[in-house]
């Protein structure tokens, strides 16, 4: 008898992830109807006075929001007692990801409009596109390796590797106050948010250090 017998996944996780996936695609399905409303001229007006900007701040904004609920599943996970929180921090990271890449992709796309060779110059000339960019770029090896198969083959080096997600939020949430004209409220939260759920880590980090023994005197 093979001794490996596949566990089922239980009914109610699978709505939930269908739930999240639904969730997760809506803003991108809306921005690509309100995208389709400005082409097709039924509704021109439906992005804004500038579309190109629309689509790139809706794509990073919801690619920041994804990354940030993936760093407070864990949190959310010690605090509630239910580690099959756990089973939707790697979904939540690939649409982080996705939504970067497509944000990212919009900006190669509709702002450069092709001129790839541009964007090395973009990078060294503007600090905000400097850290989006350090920010996706760290982003890739994590999604390549999110698989349990990496997680494998790279041991405790995987662990390492993936700590880089809180350099790359601190770069994301950079990114975007440095784009903000004026209004800074939204940033002023992500990074509130930001700056909670590493001090949550960094206390839970240093709870779990032994305490010092007193030096015995002679």
């Amino acid at each position: 008898m093979n001794r490996h017998i596949a566990r089922k996944t239980p009914a109610s996780l699978i709505v939930a992830k269908t739930i999240v996936h639904a969730l997760a695609l809506a803003p991108l399905s809306l921005l690509a109807w309100k995208f389709w409303q400005v082409f097709s001229e039924t509704n021109i007006d439906a992005l804004g006075a500038d579309p190109v900007a629309a689509i790139e701040h809706e794509l990073g904004t919801w690619a920041l929001r994804l990354l940030l609920l993936t760093l407070a599943i864990t949190p959310l996970r010690q605090l509630s007692v239910q580690p099959v929180l756990l089973r939707f921090r790697r979904m939540l990271g690939l649409y982080a990801f996705a939504y970067a890449s497509l944000h990212f992709a919009a900006y190669l796309v509709l702002d450069l409009r092709g001129y790839w060779a541009q964007l090395f110059e973009e990078i060294a000339k503007r600090p905000y596109i400097t850290v989006g960019f350090a920010a996706w770029l760290l982003l890739v090896p994590l999604a390549l390796t999110s698989t349990q198969g990496w997680m494998r083959r790279l041991g405790r080096v995987w662990g390492r590797l993936h700590a880089l997600v809180y350099a790359i939020a601190v770069l994301a949430v950079l990114h975007f106050w440095w784009i903000v004209k004026s209004d800074y409220r939204e940033p002023l939260l992500y990074a509130a948010i930001l700056a909670l759920l590493l001090g949550w880590r960094a206390w839970k980090r240093l709870s779990k250090r032994p305490a010092r023994r007193p030096a015995s005197s002679a």
